[in-house]
């Protein structure tokens, strides 16, 4: 049987709940207008029409392989780029204006060549001789992907969705609203000339505000994480700044950072570099505030009686723990995403403090150390909140009185009078009409004729 640790948690009082409007409606009304400022308008900018070649779905049908024949001019010894692969593939075209047709292609080779065999789905271009438009040949770019992608799609949707159920289910929409963000806000924003620090960040509160609401629900406990994720998105992007800007990182710490710069000149890749940090930390954050509101939920449930400063404390020590697996989460994420550039680094043969602060490694150790710096502020700031809230939830209640009043404490003497009285043969009368006085009995029961026995 499944088991839900997130039920529904007590209402905050009214005032708590006031408190909570008029601080996070504003907030979100503001990123709802700097969003619609901010919002990219004329669409995507061109890029090179050339590199817009015809690409068409196909299916081989048909692979005959060859030696490769020397070459002359390379220099003794030198290995042939891609293994030498040669020969030529049959392709069927599925799709476009010569559908059906049979075309031959040279076997893929090169770095990142696909490797071919009969059956393959795979993506044709049709390039065309500028000299001759009538002569065209065709090359395999790569494999078709649609099938096993959507499969992929298919079985992550059913898995959250058989384990989650309905929160599952908003997770699967928060996860959609967050990709919509990014790619109608976000990107185009950036691409459009606009201040990519300020599109992250906008467009990072505005992906908070509909991802934690939809999937947790509009609540206290929600709003208080919403609170905490947001402070710790603008420390982050303070922090940011001030690493980069004190490692003079340019943001030319990639290949894909300098292709861009050539594609479009106008792109501010230090901002990029930044927004970078910003997008990477959220998916972080709201995991952390989203759980310690959660714990200090689940602590004041167990234990109405405590303190906000004891809420804080048992709080904090379970957001130590989750801390300590993140951060390592968070270095192993940004490592394996440089895997190549790490392997490229191994074989330099500068000294290590060279390698360390070069604007390739360095960017990624900036990137590391801001999202932790983050994430470790995070913690004692919604833990922070979610006490006070969860705490004045609780004012005024007095869990100790009640659990006293809700059983009776029967009396010492009158039960051991009841013990060592003895019985009349074959009466069932109740002790408590024999042995209790009647004043005494009319006092602890709200029914004069309720014995001992129903309540124990």
């Amino acid at each position: 049987m499944a088991a839900d640790h997130t039920h529904t948690a007590p209402s905050a009082p009214p005032r708590v709940r006031r408190i909570l409007i008029v601080t996070v409606v504003p907030l979100f009304v503001a990123t709802v207008l700097a969003a619609v400022l901010l919002w990219p308008r004329g669409g995507a900018p061109q890029t090179d029409g050339d590199a817009d070649v015809p690409r068409y779905p196909g299916t081989v049908t048909r692979v005959v392989s060859e030696p490769c024949p020397p070459v002359p001019s390379a220099p003794e010894g030198t290995p042939r780029v891609g293994g030498g692969r040669c020969g030529t593939v049959d392709v069927r075209v599925d799709d476009g204006p010569t559908a059906g047709q049979q075309v031959r292609t040279p076997v893929p080779d090169g770095p990142g060549a696909p490797r071919v065999e009969v059956g393959d789905e795979v993506i044709l271009v049709e390039l065309t001789d500028p000299t001759d438009p009538s002569v065209s040949n065709w090359n395999i770019a790569e494999h078709q992907r649609g099938t096993p992608m959507v499969w992929l799609a298919v079985v992550f949707a059913a898995a959250i969705v058989a384990f989650g159920r309905w929160r599952g289910l908003a997770a699967l929409a928060g996860l959609a609203a967050s990709f919509a963000i990014l790619l109608t806000f976000v990107l185009p924003g950036i691409g459009a000339g606009r201040s990519p620090l300020l599109v992250a960040v906008v467009g990072a509160a505005l992906i908070m505000f509909v991802v934690l609401y939809l999937t947790h629900g509009v609540t206290a406990q929600t709003s208080v994480a919403v609170l905490g994720t947001l402070g710790s998105l603008v420390l982050t992007g303070v922090l940011a700044s001030i690493a980069t800007a004190a490692t003079h990182l340019t943001g030319f710490g990639s290949e894909d950072a300098t292709t861009l710069s050539m594609f479009q000149g106008d792109v501010d890749l230090h901002g990029l570099l930044l927004a970078g940090i910003i997008i990477g930390s959220l998916g972080v954050l709201d995991d952390v505030t989203v759980t310690q509101a959660a714990t200090v939920t689940e602590l004041a449930n167990a234990n109405p009686g405590l303190t906000r400063l004891q809420l804080y404390r048992a709080a904090t020590r379970v957001g130590r723990a989750h801390i300590a697996s993140t951060v390592n989460t968070i270095v192993l994420a940004y490592a394996g995403a440089s895997l190549p550039l790490l392997l490229l680094l191994t074989a330099d043969s500068r000294p290590i403090g060279q390698i360390l602060t070069s604007e390739f490694l360095a960017q990624e150790i900036v990137r590391s150390a801001v999202a932790t710096l983050g994430l470790i502020a995070a913690v004692p700031l919604t833990t922070g909140l979610a006490a006070v809230v969860t705490a004045a939830g609780h004012t005024g209640a007095a869990p100790s009185a009640d659990a006293a009043t809700s059983r009776p404490r029967p009396d010492r003497a009158e039960a051991l009078a009841a013990l060592s009285s003895p019985r009349t043969g074959g009466s069932e009368e109740p002790i408590q009409t024999r042995t209790a006085p009647p004043s005494a009995a009319t006092d602890r029961w709200p029914e004069s004729n309720r014995s001992t026995d129903t309540a124990w």
